[in-house]
Parts: C-alpha cells; structure tokens; sequence
C-alpha cells in the first residue's frame, strides 16, 4: 500500500512550513526525507501519520483520504516510530504486545505472543524480553520501539530521525533492520535523516525539501553533487568507495 499526498500545505501560527507539495510513494520502498533543519521534515512525517491537519491538500492511503479513516484504522495500517522514545518500568515483551493492540479487541491471545516472540528473535533481541524499558541502552531502547512497530504488521513504516543519537555501529543495525523488514513485508517506509551517507547506503528513493517545497524527488539520479550542494547550501562532491557512494563537503576531499 502506498502512500500519497498533493498540494499539501501546512503552517505553524501563520509561519509557512510546507507550500503546495506533492509526491506518491510505493511500497517495497524505503524512502529517505532529506533536507536541513527547520525544512519541515518532521512536520511531514506527522501530517502523514495523522497527527497534523494539513492546512490544504490532501493525503491518500493507498487510493482512500487519510481522513476518511478513524484512528483504529490508521493505526492497522501505519506505525510510527518518533525521534524520543519514553522510558518506563515497562516490560519489553509486554511493550512490544502493545503493538498487536490495532488488531485485537480484548486481551492478547497466544497468536500475539507467539508473534512478539518470533519478532524478538529475529532480530536478535530475545535476551531483553524481561528487561524493563528504562534498563536500555538508546540503541537497545531504538531497536525496540522499532520491533514494536513492526509487530504492529502496519502497511506504512514512519521514522523521524530513527538513528539520531546512536553510535555508529547502532546506526547501521537500525538501518538494516528497517530496509529487511521493508523489503520482506512491501511496507512503504518513509524516514527522515541527516546523514546523507547513511540514506544512500540505505534508501532507494530520496525527497529533498527545502525553502517548504519539494525541490526534488525520485531514485538514486535525484542525489547529485548540484541537487546536494542546492540543499544543504555549501558545495559537495561525490565519488564511490567500495559499492557505496559517499558525499563530502569539497574542499575536504
């Protein structure tokens, strides 16, 4: 299922932060939001999840407007993961069965733990099911609300900035997991970064955003040194190391 939105307009207390901008993104994807602070990036990623009302324009689920469906059918289909995760003495396992509450009416059954079992272990985190939320490193506190989306089964993954604050090593494993799970369950997984490096190892399609618009959008063609350099607003180049395509500012190469 794939999510889009035109001619979507948003603004804070009168001050424009989105003007007009359209896109259609298709699932099987993980599409990165670039673009530099205060662009609107993370506003889009709400007004996408339903927690903003968009000012103009529109936002379709597949072909049904976002606010046609109640907040128990968005929250079957799209999960969404913030930049802060709050702490609590919270159980993982029993945090994680929290996520399967869009798909259940009552209490949880064998199914829903069957499932949290199987998802702790596929991604290598059975041996915090008993630890408490506020036992958790950041990296270990990331993976799991990520965990819990995901056990959510939605058909739209939302991340705002799921890889702020983590080391480097735990960036990567975040990374990965998001792009496996997309590809094995077709999800249509929109993120927003600010490492341009990690999105190219990672992403698939690119949204630039800045001055409110959209200033462009597509596969791995729309990240070029003059698109880039016009973004962040200082001259970048870009060269391949390894399999892996790498920007840097230009007077650093």
């Amino acid at each position: 299922m794939g999510i889009e939105f035109k001619q979507l307009s948003f603004a804070y207390g009168g001050q424009q932060v989105l003007d007009k901008i359209s896109c259609r993104l298709r699932p099987g994807c993980v599409h990165v939001v670039l673009g530099i602070n205060g662009a609107g990036k993370s506003t889009l990623i709400k007004l996408l999840a339903g927690f903003l009302k968009p000012g103009e324009g529109s936002v379709l689920l597949g072909n049904k407007p976002l606010k046609d469906l109640t907040l128990h059918q968005r929250a079957q289909r799209i999960a969404y993961v913030p930049q802060q995760q709050q702490t609590s003495y919270l159980l993982v396992f029993d945090y994680l069965l929290l996520g399967r509450k869009p798909h259940r009416y009552w209490q949880s059954g064998r199914a829903d733990d069957a499932l949290v079992c199987a998802m702790l272990e596929r991604l290598d985190l059975s041996h915090l099911a008993q630890r408490a939320l506020s036992q958790l490193s950041g990296g270990e506190l990331q993976k799991i609300a990520l965990a819990r989306a995901f056990v959510q089964e939605p058909k739209v993954l939302l991340l705002d900035e799921p890889t702020s604050s983590l080391d480097l090593k735990n960036q990567l494993e975040v990374m990965e997991m998001i792009a496996l799970e997309t590809s094995a369950k077709n999800l249509t997984t929109i993120i927003t970064v600010h490492d341009v490096n990690l999105a190219l190892r990672f992403a698939e399609s690119f949204v630039l955003m800045k001055d409110r618009k959209i200033l462009a959008f597509g596969d791995l063609e729309v990240m070029s040194p003059e698109h880039l350099s016009q973004l962040y607003g200082l001259p970048l180049r870009m060269y391949r190391q390894g399999n892996c395509l790498q920007v840097v500012p230009e007077n650093n190469l």
